[in-house]
């Protein structure tokens, strides 16, 4: 088989990879970035608006668009007639996420003269995930890779969730659970959904905000204040901390922050969304990593400093540069 993937997703192309078919990948999106070696190669497609400014400038320009009934990025059909493709990758879960399938099927029919296989993933959950392995796999004929693939995730997940187990029932630092919420959005501010809640759970934490497999949900400061979760951990949909960083005021000023337990006990963190959270490819189970680091750091320690950070305690270090 001639292999020439497109793909339009972030996480396909770590999935493809992870597969161990990168060096057949001849295209890719504007937001492929991991890993590193796809960087010289053509990208595919473009946003329609401008994805800098803040959460809710952001908000308002995808809210603008998708009121149109248009989709907010677009796919650039000279190209991939210009790279032949035989596969192409995209998705049909969110379109404020990734390129619609609706937009790559219009490209293709339009233009692309190698009638490329189109492979749509829909990811919800982690059993989606699963399966989006096992389409690509299929798609590949690299089946045998895929369920290998998915066997090495579940034995991670395994190793974690068996061993918080043990440290909650046995005597250990562990006493209890924590009680956690996820934010994915600041402003409006919107709870963590589709498979987060259960990572969270994986992870031995006590989900607060959003339902396993459903799409993220809006919600109220008010509603955090009134559950007061031990945990509360800020990781934008296509944010790295230092972008999440610069809007943390805005949920500072918010009323009762200070009185909230995740601010008194400091334990409010911020991690990186762009390249972990809301990225539900392999990565996926290194985000499961980072969030029992970030519950039990007294039995984890897997190295993925950098991918998040303690806010309340990266302030306080901050106001002492300052002053000395």
């Amino acid at each position: 088989m001639n292999l020439k993937i497109i793909s339009l997703i972030a996480s396909s192309t770590e999935i493809v990879h992870a597969l161990g078919f990168g060096k057949y990948m001849v295209g890719r999106s504007h937001e492929c970035d991991y890993p590193a070696s796809i960087s010289n190669l053509p990208i595919c497609t473009a946003p329609k608006f401008q994805v800098d400014g803040s959460s809710y400038e952001i908000d308002q320009r995808v809210k603008a668009i998708l009121q149109e009934s248009l989709s907010v990025y677009k796919v650039d059909a000279d190209m991939l007639e210009q790279l032949q493709p035989s596969h192409i990758i995209t998705q049909a879960q969110c379109e404020v996420c990734a390129v619609s399938l609706r937009d790559v099927e219009e490209a293709v029919c339009r233009l692309v003269t190698s009638k490329p296989q189109i492979v749509s993933l829909e990811p919800n959950s982690l059993a989606d995930f699963y399966e989006d392995v096992r389409k690509i796999g299929r798609a590949l004929s690299a089946e045998q890779e895929a369920e290998a693939l998915i066997a090495s995730c579940k034995q991670r997940i395994e190793t974690i969730s068996s061993r918080v187990n043990r440290a909650l029932t046995a005597d250990t630092p562990v006493t209890a659970q924590v009680s956690v919420a996820v934010v994915e959005w600041i402003e409006p501010l919107m709870a963590a959904g589709n498979w987060m809640p259960e990572l969270v759970e994986l992870a031995g934490g006590i989900n607060l905000f959003g339902q396993a497999g459903k799409h993220s949900p809006w919600m109220t400061w008010q509603e955090i204040v009134d559950k007061d979760p031990d945990v509360i951990i800020v990781t934008p949909c296509g944010f790295d901390n230092k972008r999440t960083l610069t809007e943390m005021h805005l949920l500072e000023q918010q009323g009762h922050y200070q009185s909230l337990k995740a601010v008194k006990n400091k334990r409010v963190y911020v991690a990186d969304g762009n390249q972990y959270f809301n990225r539900p490819g392999p990565r996926l189970i290194d985000s499961l990593e980072i969030l029992a680091e970030i519950f039990y750091p007294q039995i984890f320690h897997f190295g993925h400093e950098g991918a998040w950070l303690n806010f309340i305690e990266q302030k306080y270090k901050q106001v002492e540069r300052e002053i000395n």
